[in-house]
């Protein structure tokens, strides 16, 4: 006979459990990442030295975030790195890597499983894990509380976590509670949410910087006094009118107040895991000589383009493991410039970094694993393997080239930010991620080939500020039929001398039809030299 406790209803009765969301705060998880990483090169002391993540913008570098020595010496997210230096001279300067620390947040957002079913990315440097009766497991939540802040200290990264039915009250009490102690920051399912809050910062809400300088505006400071128009009626239709236009959540406080008092649902997207393709072969007799190395290199190169293909991908990076009788293990990294899965390009290139193993007693296993992989049809399969048979395939020359002469020896151009064209472009190993583009530079536009370095032209023009009539480049006259422009580029004041001076670009087509693409370098009476020169810099299509 079972006995059961009748104050309990039948478990058919019984609702689901209440939704419960852990939100993890990772403060400054670039700066921490990037010191875990760099403290065995500096050695002792490193965590003492002022650092700043910078990102570079159309006015210079700026400051992303600083670790706790910079901060306390004036280096303050949003300054210039330049007047940073004047406070803290000894100031080192990093960096920003966004899809370094977006790849490591995605890591850890797997990693964080451990605690709930699922885990979703709060983008830049938060988590949110799902523990929904889960909390037993640990010894309750508080104690989950402890294990999170316990791991996470082991691995050198500073959290603050919270506990709530709701992912937007969770975050609140995560970025703008009293997180320290367990107990402080969880809100039980019974507990009045919007009550429990009122104390902290409209900023809370994860509302926009705009938003919030309104709500400062109106003398809305707290999320009480926000939750107390909400109350008063009248005050909630007044904001209602004065956010109407405003779709997005973090535009709108009154829905993202409902967000947190779970009066309206807040959807999540999970983080999953994804599977790289992996092939291995166990030897029945150890192999000690490069012939049937290759032989096996050969199976697996085929395993692999079979499941690449499958899965409609291409590996950029592969990653060959040898097993040792003796249990050495011998790891051999490939980079490719171009996804592929061409079984006959991978052993080409991994040949080349055969040729210094030592096998010892022999190897038993061989294992084959993409770590990068990216999505590619098979249409795009089938020309890159046609351009590779007639030796016209570019990836394929990059890989060749980078194999053997290395990835310090090959160089490609990538877009840089900046207004002056012959600036707009760097160069960088081919491997390297391509740093942050400016979307505001977007917009230009620039001609289809431009000039190693601008040519100087002869120009006639009918006024000292009006666009040209006629000009002489290269021996030839030019007459001028159709212009477009000025555009005007102002010089880099934080990278020029005081007498640069402005350029005035224009789109001009002769009389054949020809465009080019033309400027003045400076304008009468600017003080900054003579009568302004003029330039030819590029052709257009």
């Amino acid at each position: 006979m079972t006995v059961r406790d009748a104050s309990l209803p039948p478990r058919s009765l019984q609702g689901p459990p209440p939704r419960r969301i852990l939100s993890l705060w990772l403060a400054q998880l670039a700066i921490d990442r990037w010191r875990l990483a760099e403290n065995c090169r500096l050695g002792e002391g490193a965590d003492a030295a002022p650092v700043v993540l910078i990102a570079e913008t159309a006015h210079g570098p700026r400051i992303e975030a600083a670790n706790a020595v910079g901060s306390a010496q004036g280096a303050q997210p949003g300054m210039m790195l330049a007047d940073a230096r004047t406070l803290c001279p000894s100031l080192r300067a990093v960096p920003v890597d966004p899809a370094g620390d977006r790849d490591a947040l995605e890591k850890l957002a797997i990693w964080a499983r451990r605690w709930g079913p699922w885990s979703a990315l709060d983008l830049p440097d938060g988590l949110l894990v799902d523990v929904t009766a889960v909390a037993h497991l640990f010894g309750g939540e508080p104690k989950l509380l402890a294990d999170v802040r316990a791991i996470f200290a082991r691995r050198g990264l500073g959290v603050r976590a919270a506990i709530a039915p709701t992912a937007g009250a969770a975050w609140a009490l995560a970025h703008h509670g009293a997180a320290k102690a367990p107990h402080d920051a969880i809100l039980s399912p019974d507990d009045d949410i919007v009550a429990r809050l009122s104390g902290l910062p409209v900023a809370a809400l994860r509302l926009e910087d705009d938003v919030l300088l309104v709500l400062r505006r109106l003398g809305l400071k707290t999320v009480g006094q926000l939750a107390g128009v909400e109350d008063g009626g009248e005050g909630r239709d007044a904001l209602q009118r004065r956010f109407r236009n405003r779709k997005s959540p973090s535009a709108n406080p009154l829905l993202r107040l409902d967000q947190i008092a779970g009066r309206v649902p807040e959807p999540l997207l999970p983080v999953v895991p994804r599977d790289m393709p992996l092939v291995q072969r166990r030897l029945a007799e150890p192999i000690r000589h490069r012939h049937p190395l290759d032989h096996v290199l050969a199976d697996l190169a085929a395993d692999m383009a079979r499941v690449l293909e499958g899965r409609g991908e291409g590996a950029r990076r592969l990653e060959l493991g040898l097993w040792r009788v003796d249990g050495e293990v011998l790891v051999r990294r490939l980079e490719l410039a171009a996804a592929t899965r061409d079984s006959a390009h991978i052993c080409k290139l991994f040949g080349e970094k055969l040729d210094d193993v030592d096998a010892g007693f022999g190897i038993e296993t061989m294992r084959l694993r993409a770590s990068w992989v990216e999505t590619r049809s098979l249409t795009q399969g089938d020309i890159e393997t046609t351009a590779e048979t007639h030796g016209t395939s570019l990836a394929a020359c990059i890989d060749r080239l980078t194999t053997r002469l290395g990835a310090k020896a090959v160089a490609r151009p990538v877009l840089y930010g900046s207004h002056l064209p012959e600036r707009a472009q760097r160069w960088q190993p081919p491997l390297a991620p391509e740093p942050p583009s400016q979307g505001e530079l977007r917009f230009h536009a620039r001609p289809l080939k431009l000039l190693d370095r601008a040519e100087p032209i002869a120009v006639l023009y009918a006024t000292p500020d009006g666009y040209p009539q006629r000009f002489r480049w290269r021996g030839a006259v030019h007459d001028v039929v159709r212009v477009e422009g000025p555009e005007r580029i102002a010089p880099e004041w934080w990278r020029e001398r005081s007498t640069a001076r402005l350029r005035d670009y224009y789109r001009i087509e002769d009389r054949e039809g020809r465009r080019y693409w033309i400027y003045r370098n400076g304008l009468i009476g600017d003080g900054r030299g003579g009568a302004p020169d003029w330039f030819l810099q590029g052709l257009c299509a």
